[in-house]
Parts: C-alpha cells; sequence; structure tokens
C-alpha cells in the first residue's frame, strides 16, 4: 500500500505525485511527454516507462481525454485499483470500466474539486464514486494528495458531483473578474478590491484563488488552461441538456471563456477572462 503508481504527470497528476512522495509513498508514474517523468524523477518519485511497468496495487490516473483513459485500460493487466480522477463523460468512464474489469482491475469513478494551485497545497476534494470496499482500501492514499474525500454511492456518482462543482467554478470564475473590471473601472485598484471582498459575503473559493491573479494581470502560470477547460465546459453542457436542465448562468460565461480562447488566451489560466472583460470595458491599467 506503500506503493502508488500515477498516469498522467501533468498540472494535477504532478503535483499530486509530489505530496505522495512527501507523505512517505513510493510513487511510481508514467506521462507520454518524458519532461513530466523527469519532474517526477526531481520531485522523489520513480519514472516509468510504460503504463504495464507501473507494478502498484492502487493506480491513480490524471488524464486529458476519453481516448487516452480508453489507451490506459488497453495496456493495464495486472490486477489493482485505479483511482480515476480526470474529468470525463461518464458513458466513457463506464466503457473503459468493462474494459478492465475484464482483466481483474477495479475501476473506481473519483473526480477532484480543485485547481493546479490548489493541488500543490493538497487542498483538493475527492468525489468518490463505485465499489465501496475498493474504494476503503485508497482512503490512506486520498488523504496523501487532498484535504478531503467524500463517497458517493454508485459508479459515476463522482462525475455527476464534479459537474456540479465545475458548472458553479465556471461561473463564479467569470463573476470575480466581472466585479475586478467594475471596480478597476470605478477607479479601485485591484489589490485593495481582493483584499476587501475576499472575506465579504459576495466572495467564492475562486475569487480567493484566482483574484491574485487577476489582481497581478498575469496569466501565465495556469492552474487550469482556457483549451483544456472547453472540454470540461462542453461535458457539463452536453450533461445538463441530456437531463433537460436550464443553464442560462453557465451558458452565459461558456461565451466569455470562448472569447478568451479567441483572443489567445488558450494556454493560458482561466482567470484570463478578466483579461477578456477588461478589453470589452476599454479598461487600462
Amino acid at each position: 500500500m506503500k506503493r502508488v503508481g500515477v498516469i498522467g504527470l501533468g498540472i494535477m497528476g504532478g503535483a499530486m505525485s509530489a505530496n505522495l512522495v512527501k507523505a512517505g509513498f513510493e510513487v511510481r508514474g508514467y506521462d507520454i511527454a518524458p519532461g513530466r517523468r523527469a519532474a517526477l524523477k526531481r520531485a522523489g518519485g520513480k519514472p516509468v516507462s510504460s503504463v504495464a511497468s507501473l507494478n502498484s496495487q492502487i493506480v491513480i490516473t490524471s488524464l486529458p481525454s476519453a481516448h487516452a483513459l480508453h489507451q490506459v485500460a488497453q495496456q493495464l493487466q495486472k490486477r489493482c485499483i485505479v483511482v480515476e480522477t480526470s474529468t470525463l463523460p461518464i458513458e466513457e468512464k463506464v466503457k473503459a470500466r468493462g474494459v478492465l474489469a475484464k482483466k481483474g482491475i477495479t475501476l473506481l469513478d473519483c473526480p477532484l474539486s480543485g485547481t493546479g494551485a490548489q493541488a500543490k497545497t493538497r487542498d483538493l476534494v475527492v468525489f468518490g464514486s463505485g465499489d465501496r470496499r475498493a474504494f476503503s482500501r485508497t482512503i490512506p492514499i486520498l488523504k496523501g494528495f487532498s484535504r478531503a474525500h467524500h463517497y458517493l454511492g454508485e459508479f459515476g456518482n463522482g462525475s455527476k458531483m464534479k459537474y456540479v462543482a465545475n458548472l458553479m467554478v465556471a461561473i463564479h470564475n467569470v463573476s470575480a473578474a466581472e466585479a475586478f473590471v467594475l471596480g478597476m473601472k470605478a477607479g479601485l485598484s485591484p489589490k485593495m478590491i481582493y483584499d476587501v471582498q475576499a472575506n465579504s459575503a459576495g466572495t467564492s473559493r475562486m475569487f480567493q484563488v484566482r483574484g491574485p491573479m487577476m489582481v497581478a494581470g498575469r496569466y501565465d502560470d495556469a492552474t487550469m488552461k482556457n483549451e483544456v477547460w472547453q472540454k470540461d465546459m462542453k461535458i457539463i453542457g452536453d450533461y445538463a441538456r441530456r437531463l433537460g436542465v436550464a443553464t442560462p448562468t453557465f451558458k452565459a460565461s461558456a461565451g466569455v471563456y470562448k472569447a478568451a480562447m479567441a483572443r489567445g488566451f488558450a494556454k493560458q489560466d482561466t482567470a484570463a477572462v478578466c483579461a477578456v472583460l477588461e478589453s470589452i470595458a476599454r479598461l487600462r491599467r
């Protein structure tokens, strides 16, 4: 149990791996990018050359797409419990679960609430779902990279809760940017706005997490890139439509993120929506 495998060493997976190393786990990690494997080694982990060579009873996956998950499902061979933390359509996770079950591998649906910056400080919440006994076995490992975890029942409930969380994140991030632009256009300094509003009745976790980026007007150190966020937005929108749920505020926020993509902020943090709204308001700092 002190050995953990991690597949996907990007912003989230890399941060989780580093924290697991600090918590005393032997972390064996794989990523298709050599630079990310090298970063794991610098953090004290042990990079491996393939998915098949992880050899761990518990494997965490942090992947960018359903295609990547299906590739991993094909390559994993040894019996283990897979803690799948990516934000993906539920039907894709169900498909991967079926492939893995034939090999005696248990897949858990365990998305995360939190940004890349929060992942670095273990400020993540795990939305767990699937086989309860298997989930219980993973709890010591979850504690190594998160501040809280919830078991939510049948497989897929974790993703459903993640969609709810990300819908709020999408709206709160844009509302934070809107508030900054209103205050700055009125003559208030961005730092003053942040210092006062971070503890006001109107604050949100996104205001507190992404507010400092908006104060600085710098979005290069991305904890969630706009281009990746588009995938999450589509998943939530599609799911809400299938359920027949109206999401007018979420749809309004989607337009601002698309504007950020069009204005060259694809690889920058989603907090860059503040720059988009500043431009629309013809605000110059």
